[in-house]
Formats: structure tokens, sequence, C-alpha cells
């Protein structure tokens, strides 16, 4: 087993806002724990080959009266605020159990488990079980990919599946903060071009890649399934201090994202999905110039001038956003699923 944290490692000394965020956590966790307050954990999906395999959680301090059924019905339709309201158990002690391997891990400083665990399983989804020194046993899962070459979806959330508006400051602070988890729209036909490529290429794996903070996880998995998206792992980040500033690069997070799964699943040629609103163009030639073995296709979903506005204040795609040519690397457009399902049937031809 090796363990390999993400942008959630110590790598030098933390930024000033790193080390306050840790005293103040660390006198909120003495005072939680003392009145009974106790780790519980978090799973999120993982991904892997057959030999080894991703795992990804956050260990939390909950109540006493902590009850996981009820806080699944009741969170079902929160307002998103609510989802950040929660208490990161850091250095805390938890075994893990997948197929036959079984390994101890310690939560980073915000409470986030991430490891890369050597054990041999069979292609499709596993259980993963994580259990805490003390607290409740949870169980997580990871979608494990057949080795050979086969076609992998690499999906923004964020106007791309979603209707968001991201990133105007106001509109997306109301999205993610205020708005009923089931009040968001999903982007027409999204979710069908997804399905028919499942349909039509069985075991294609399906990564859904966000700048969205993973306190957000559990809502996003239960939009995705409520309309009608392929199930895949989250790839989310930490919305906190790091060790270099207040807050997290998106693009480097989805720079690096992207980077380590083209490392971690060779076999697979990426169709990468985004849209035309933010930064995903960019970041997506990036990825083609320095992986054109990994990258079947790009796909972008075009804004329509007002949404280009609500997303960035231009009726114009934000600037950087459209990518010069990547030499082999076939590009569709489109402003929705149905049309970028007929742009994509004819660029994956060539």
């Amino acid at each position: 087993m090796s363990s390999t944290p993400t942008e959630h490692a110590v790598t030098q000394r933390p930024h000033r806002a790193a080390r306050i965020e840790d005293r103040w956590r660390a006198v909120v966790s003495r005072f939680q724990k003392a009145r009974g307050w106790r780790p519980r954990v978090e799973p999120f999906a993982g991904y892997g080959t057959p030999r080894r395999v991703r795992v990804l959680a956050r260990v939390l301090l909950s109540s006493p009266t902590f009850d996981p059924a009820v806080h699944e019905r009741e969170s079902a339709d929160r307002r998103g605020w609510r989802y950040f309201f929660t208490a990161p158990a850091p250095r805390e002690e938890v075994r893990v159990h997948v197929g036959d391997a079984t390994v101890d891990l310690v939560s980073d400083r915000s409470g986030y488990l991430d490891a890369t665990i050597e054990v041999g399983l069979a292609p499709g989804w596993h259980d993963v079980t994580f259990r805490p020194s003390s607290g409740a046993v949870a169980t997580g899962r990871v979608l494990v990919v057949a080795e050979g070459r086969r076609l992998g979806v690499v999906s923004d959330i964020d106007d791309t599946a979603m209707v968001t508006a991201v990133p105007r400051p106001l509109i997306a602070a109301w999205n993610t903060f205020v708005r009923h988890s089931s009040t968001r729209v999903p982007v027409p036909g999204m979710a069908a071009l997804y399905r028919g490529i499942a349909a039509s290429r069985p075991g294609t794996p399906f990564v859904y890649l966000s700048t969205g903070a993973w306190n957000t996880a559990a809502n996003l998995r239960r939009f995705l399934r409520r309309n009608g998206f392929p199930p895949g792992p989250l790839l989310l980040t930490d919305w906190g201090p790091t060790n270099t500033g207040w807050f997290r690069s998106g693009q480097e997070h989805k720079n690096t994202s992207l980077d380590r799964l083209f490392r971690e699943l060779p076999d697979v040629d990426w169709l990468l999905v985004g849209d035309d609103g933010q930064h995903d163009p960019e970041i997506y030639a990036r990825a083609a110039r320095l992986h054109p073995d990994h990258v079947a296709a790009v796909a972008i979903r075009e804004l329509t001038p007002a949404q280009q506005v609500l997303a960035h204040g231009s009726p114009l795609p934000s600037p950087g956003s459209l990518p010069g040519h990547v030499r082999g690397v076939p590009t569709a457009h489109g402003p929705d699923g149905a049309a970028l399902t007929r742009s994509l049937a004819r660029v994956l031809r060539r």
C-alpha cells in the first residue's frame, strides 16, 4: 500500500491561514470530544485497476445523537449552506478493508483519507469498509476499470451536467448555499449523451471532475442519480486554506486530477467534456498537448450569450476559453447534449 495524498497533504510549512485554521479546529475538536462527539467516516467513490485502487473518504466528528439513516433522509433536500457545517477530524486512525487487503490510514489536517492500495480485484464496483478507531463503521465503493484499451469520460459538472452559472460570485453563492438540492436543473440532453456512450461501449468509466467542495459530494451524487447520469467517482476539492494561501486553484485541481487519472488508468482513452464559460477548454487543451495518447476527444458545451453573462459578466466566452488547434485531438461543440451527441458521432469516427 502506498499513501498518496492529493492537494490536502502538507508538503511544506502551511500558510498562516492554514495554521490559524488548524489551531481553531484543535480547540473545537477538544470541546466536541469532551461532549461525547466521535469520528464518523464519509466515504467517497474511488477508482482503480485490477491491481491497485485509490480509496477516498473524509473523517468528521459527529454528536452522540447522530443517526446515519436520519441524516441521509433529512439531508436529501436541504439548503446548500447546511453541507458546510461539518467538523473535520484530523489525525484520526482508520482501518480500511477492500478485497483481501487491510491497511491502516491516518486522516490529514482536514480529515481526508486518500490512499492507493495494492489489491487484486475483478472489474466492476466493490465495497470498501472504513473502521475508525472509535465510532461507526462506514461502507464506500470503488470502481475497478478492466485492463485493455477503452473509452472513458471525464465530465465537468457546473454548466456541463448541471445548470449553475458559475463562477460569477453572487450567482455561484446563491446556487451553492441557498437553493434546495432538488431544485438544481440538469443541462438538457447531457444525461442521455452519457447513457448512450455507456450503452454502446460497455465498461466505459465515468469520472465527474469539478472545482466544487467535497462538502457537496452527497448532494451531487443524488443529483446525478436522480437525473439519470451514469454512476462514477467524483473528484472535488477542499475550499479551505492551503500551504500557499487562503484559497485553492480550481485550474490546478483539474490539471493535477487529469494528470493523475492518465497515470493511474493508462489503458483509458478519455473523452473530456466541459463548457466554455470557465477554463475547461484551456485545461483540456493542456491535457491533450501533454498526454495526446490518453485524450480521445474534447467536447465543449457552448453557453448562450445570456448564460455567459451570468457566468462571467460578458456575452462572449471567457478570455482564454477557446484554445488553439490541438493536433490529432478531435473537438466537438454544441449548446446541449443533443447537439454534442451529433457532433461527437462525427468526430469520433475520424
